[in-house]
């Protein structure tokens, strides 16, 4: 094992320790605040999957909310569904104020609990897919990746919004139910629901991790380093980039579930651009190039801005762009690029040790001295 998986490997056993162990020991298993962490962890999930794809295969998503957004609406579906039994059909209040007069067939499957944690992973996924299908087939790359993601994620936020009779249009889906995993009621306040989250997130990056450092992911930096070197080899460019992309997507719906049970309901505000560009800065703060990195980035703003934002209110948002532009000038690989940069420094200025038996080097010391 190189020096570099040894570093990378203590970094995770060292992040896994600071959010299974030190974060609830640091907020003295508070009720709300192990629920605000539990909302940056979930962040979390879904700037690292930005990072699977960006940084591993060069795939700047400007539309990761899109895939987070409904993978939120999916789990928010299923917990109003169990909130609205005793309505009349059995539908969302909503859907009652604007005279729909039987529930939709595509809200039906999610009365079932595993059908929805499925189609949290997989119904992303797909769109991912198809998209990918529709962008790497046609061999568009780059910028124009980010620009067809991004327009594809207003039109969905637009759809979202206008369709109140099935989605809850601006206000959402309020009023959900608490989620019931084989007889645990979950409570979004207790420590047991933030050991949940973490859990899930270690989880996806060790998933991550071990894409990254398998064929798959060697292959995937090289079409991220040279896309027409690898295809001249005769590798599927396309397929490999649709599949991370499929797997960034995934991970992304799995955090928006999360989302929804830390916050307990599900908005359109989920798919904006403003949230969107915000992954970008958080995966560009952190080092785009590592899945921890990305994770620890999005940690570090949002907790940043917790603490900054009442203080700053609307001027938030203008110290999070400029904070973009620093670490794009200044430090384009972010915080992990940095720490790679400062221990090959170290290990270049560490004095090397004397052999055993190799003569004394200092130069004061005269041959007749040391004969």
């Amino acid at each position: 094992m190189n020096r570099t998986n040894q570093y990378d490997l203590l970094g995770y056993a060292i992040f896994a320790f600071v959010i299974m162990l030190a974060v609830p020991s640091v907020l003295g298993f508070d009720g709300f605040e192990l629920n605000t962490f539990a909302r940056y962890l979930a962040l979390a999930m879904v700037a690292m999957a930005l990072a699977l794809s960006w940084g591993t295969a060069g795939i700047l998503n400007l539309g990761q909310a899109a895939t987070f957004g409904i993978g939120a609406y999916i789990m928010a579906m299923h917990l109003k569904l169990k909130n609205s039994v005793n309505n009349p059909g059995g539908m969302p209040d909503f859907m009652g104020w604007t005279n729909v007069d039987r529930l939709p067939l595509f809200w039906e499957p999610f009365h079932s609990l595993p059908v929805t944690l499925i189609a949290g992973f997989v119904v992303p996924a797909l769109v991912a897919g198809l998209m990918g299908q529709f962008m790497f087939r046609g061999r568009v790359t780059g910028v124009f990746v980010a620009i067809i993601m991004l327009a594809f994620l207003v039109a969905l936020q637009l759809i979202f919004i206008e369709e109140q009779r099935y989605t809850g249009g601006q206000n959402g889906l309020t009023g959900l139910a608490p989620l019931v995993l084989g007889g645990w009621r979950v409570d979004n306040y207790s420590v047991e629901f933030y050991y949940l989250v973490a859990g899930c997130l270690i989880t996806a990056l060790l998933i991550g991790a071990l894409v990254t450092r398998s064929k798959f992911g060697l292959i995937l930096r090289a079409i991220r380093d040279d896309n027409l070197r690898v295809r001249y080899f005769g590798y599927d460019v396309a397929r490999y980039e649709t599949v991370v992309f499929c797997l960034s997507a995934a991970i992304a719906g799995w955090a928006g579930m999360l989302y929804v049970l830390v916050l307990e309901f599900a908005s359109p505000t989920y798919m904006g651009v403003a949230f969107s560009l915000a992954i970008v800065i958080w995966c560009a703060v952190g080092g785009r190039e590592s899945l921890l990195g990305a994770a620890i980035g999005a940690i570090l703003v949002n907790l940043a801005e917790g603490r900054l934002s009442d203080v700053f209110v609307e001027g938030w948002l203008l110290i999070l762009g400029l904070m973009f532009i620093f670490f794009v000038i200044f430090l384009p690989r972010g915080l992990y690029g940095l720490m790679r940069s400062t221990f090959a420094l170290i290990r270049k200025n560490k004095p090397r040790m004397e052999s055993p038996g190799r003569p004394n080097p200092d130069p004061h010391v005269s041959k007749e001295t040391a004969s």
